[in-house]
């Protein structure tokens, strides 16, 4: 017997029969109370009738009776007002508190279900089956797994508002080059992003040339001797931001470019973002202001300059081809970087509308591709926006990875086909 069935059982009001303690009074489970959790007992604020009293207070399962002098709960005065005990087994007899026997009062056939759910070895556990769950309840359940998926996010986006004293377009920025340089140069862009301060840029913002050397310069690409005349501006422009704002550079060997496509080389990206912030200067207020999520993303619409038409790389021409951030780029930013955020301050500020607008980007957005959306379309699930990939990547991560099904709403259904999982 596993305790996070026992918990679905007492959860779902699966319980079954006339219900009596072991002392033989009877039990009636007037509110199950809700999970806690946190440490402490198993269940918070439930109400259950026991003979002719109804007492309020925390209910706390355990697989048998002994496991609460084991776990220590008799010193634990967090457990002083739990009011029912319930067990699998009743195996000793633990002080006053009533204690209520579920053997024998639930369906048997749940349990093998269930064990059979957990021990497959496919992809997820529901692999074969999920897409015989209503399309309603998925819908309703990737729902929640988005909010849960943006609230954890949150978490992430709060950590670096406590570092910067809640500079909201610092905090943008930083998420920008974060995700400006995907999984290979991530960890480059951040810390480019943490030698190079917003406020230093915002400064120039209206001077193209001067935010692209500070960009181009701190990140260590402007050491080489060069014989073009544009990098050769770009290092005299910021030789002088360097002195006057006493920058830092990077050793340039930190950046990748192999086995990489041309378009997301790092340079192509700083010079893209030098235009981010020329065009907008303080973004995240323009995207607050924005009045959908079209207006959101045309400020994103930007292009590399005029020298890097004709080069990916420093002193390296090609062929002439404008080097536009591409709408794919851009929706890789509103999902990782701008959404969160915008998510974030509407947490914090308590303002569900910014909330709800956040979540509204990410349904205006394209869906995402990668192996697990992929994975989950070949089980029948297709996502319709970038919404719904970010749910079955919360789903998949935080859920079916860790087996969680009992917790998981289509598991919860599935548990109820009893010959439909192979």
């Amino acid at each position: 017997m596993k305790e996070d069935f026992l918990y679905y059982l007492w959860e779902n009001r699966l319980l079954k029969g006339e219900l009596h303690t072991v002392e033989g009074e009877k039990v009636e489970v007037v509110n199950t109370g809700y999970r806690n959790s946190d440490s402490g007992p198993d269940f918070l604020e439930g109400t259950v009738r026991i003979g002719d009293t109804v007492w309020a207070g925390h209910i706390e399962i355990h697989i048998k009776t002994s496991d609460w002098n084991r776990h220590g709960h008799q010193t634990d005065k967090a457990y002083q007002n739990v009011i029912l005990h319930v067990v699998y087994e009743n195996d000793l007899q633990v002080n006053n508190i009533p204690t209520l026997e579920l053997k024998g009062h639930f369906d048997e056939s749940l349990f093998a279900q269930y064990q059979k759910l957990i021990a497959s070895r496919n992809w997820i556990p529901c692999e074969k089956s999920i897409s015989q769950v209503p399309v309603f309840t998925r819908l309703l359940w990737l729902d929640r797994m988005a909010v849960e998926r943006m609230e954890s996010k949150s978490g992430a986006v709060t950590k670096i508002l406590e570092a910067n004293q809640f500079d909201w377009e610092d905090a943008l920025y930083k998420l920008l080059m974060r995700y400006l340089g995907l999984k290979v140069n991530n960890e480059a862009f951040e810390y480019l992003a943490n030698i190079l301060p917003f406020k230093t840029l915002l400064k120039h913002a209206d001077n193209l040339l001067q935010v692209e050397a500070m960009l181009m310069g701190c990140a260590g690409f402007l050491e080489d001797e060069f014989t073009e005349e544009y990098p050769l501006l770009l290092k005299r422009e910021f030789a002088v931001m360097k002195a006057k704002f006493n920058l830092l550079t990077m050793p340039a060997e930190r950046w990748k470019f192999m086995r990489m496509r041309p378009s997301n080389f790092p340079t192509i990206r700083l010079a893209q973002m030098a235009q981010l912030i020329h065009k907008n200067g303080p973004l995240f207020s323009k995207i607050k202001a924005a009045k959908d999520t079209a207006e959101a993303k045309a400020l994103f619409d930007v292009a590399a300059s005029e020298y890097w038409e004709t080069h990916w790389r420093f002193g390296v021409s090609t062929e002439s081809k404008p080097k536009h951030l591409g709408e794919t780029t851009a929706d890789v930013l509103i999902i990782n970087a701008v959404a969160p955020l915008l998510f974030c301050y509407g947490k914090l500020h308590k303002d569900e509308s910014v909330c709800e607008t956040a979540l509204q980007f990410l349904e205006d957005t394209e869906a995402e591709d990668n192996a697990i959306i992929r994975h989950f379309a070949s089980c029948g699930i297709t996502a319709e926006n970038a919404m719904q990939t970010q749910a079955l990547l919360h789903l998949y991560s935080y859920f079916c990875k860790r087996k969680r099904c009992l917790e998981c709403r289509i598991g919860n259904v599935l548990l109820h086909k009893i010959n439909q999982i192979s």
